[in-house]
């Protein structure tokens, strides 16, 4: 399979189902159409209509690749278990961010094999940035043009570390008590998974994660920050995030 080949259609697919989002996004009745799901996170049409892009786009091309997506989930173990290569998709990462119209929400899909993200997409359709990863090819961001990024390895001359941290999942306590090790840090508070596209483009340097996080959150951004010559690490084990686990759930975590 030629992956470069197929990254292009993976990210022209983003942007349909950037602008699907973006249609309601701009329609002021958006709040009519929330739900609250099961595990009471919320749920838009805004939602439902990026998925039917993202799924039916993605059928289409490679119908012989299985699809994990945040709104098509119940899929038993004892069938993705098979699974040596599939799509994880998040249609709309940063719920909260929508309804609360700060723009801070994003398209994802990840192309993960043997339990690890080869290839990420990451979409902000109001920033209008996309960020990507793929391996044996490194890892960009798309802003009118687009540039080659990475991991910002160097001490800052001002001695201030950037940390990221989540603005609707923040919490204070541990993220208190891991702040202390820095003596100067400035905090860059964003939603959904810009968080991690933000420290693989240097904008940042650290994203701890203390609160609960689905695979299909980190699945496309991990693509990202990996071959921008980052990782996602456990931040207990210190040992790589991995995918198609029997739980879905992931570990705290440390963007590095």
């Amino acid at each position: 399979m030629n992956y470069t080949n197929l990254l292009k259609s993976i990210i022209e697919i983003s942007y349909l189902a950037g602008d699907k989002i973006l249609e309601i996004y701009n329609d002021n009745n958006y709040k009519s159409s929330i739900e609250i799901k099961k595990d009471a996170s919320p749920l838009t049409i805004a939602d439902k209509a990026s998925n039917t892009v993202i799924v039916d786009s993605l059928k289409k091309i490679t119908n012989e690749i299985p699809i994990l997506s945040e709104e098509e989930k119940e899929i038993d173990y004892s069938t993705r278990k098979k699974w040596n290569r599939f799509w994880l998709v998040d249609p709309l990462d940063g719920t909260k961010e929508f309804i609360n119209r700060n723009g801070e929400f994003t398209v994802n899909i990840a192309l993960i094999e043997n339990n690890t993200p080869i290839m990420g997409i990451v979409y902000s359709p109001v920033k209008e940035k996309l960020w990507y990863g793929l391996k044996d090819h490194g890892s960009f961001i798309i802003n009118n043009k687009q540039k080659p990024i990475k991991i910002s390895k160097k001490e800052p001359s001002n001695g201030t570390i950037k940390i990221v941290s989540s603005r609707s999942h923040a919490n204070n306590e541990k993220l208190k008590n891991y702040l202390k090790q820095f003596e100067k840090y400035e905090l860059v508070n964003m939603g959904s998974s810009i968080k991690m596209c933000l420290v693989a483009d240097g904008t940042a340097h650290y994203y701890p994660r203390f609160g609960p996080t689905m695979e299909w959150d980190t699945g496309a951004a991990h693509a990202v920050v990996k071959y921008a010559n980052g990782n996602i690490y456990n931040i207990d084990t210190n040992e790589e995030l991995i995918y198609n686990k029997e739980n879905l759930l992931n570990p705290g975590f440390i963007v590095k």
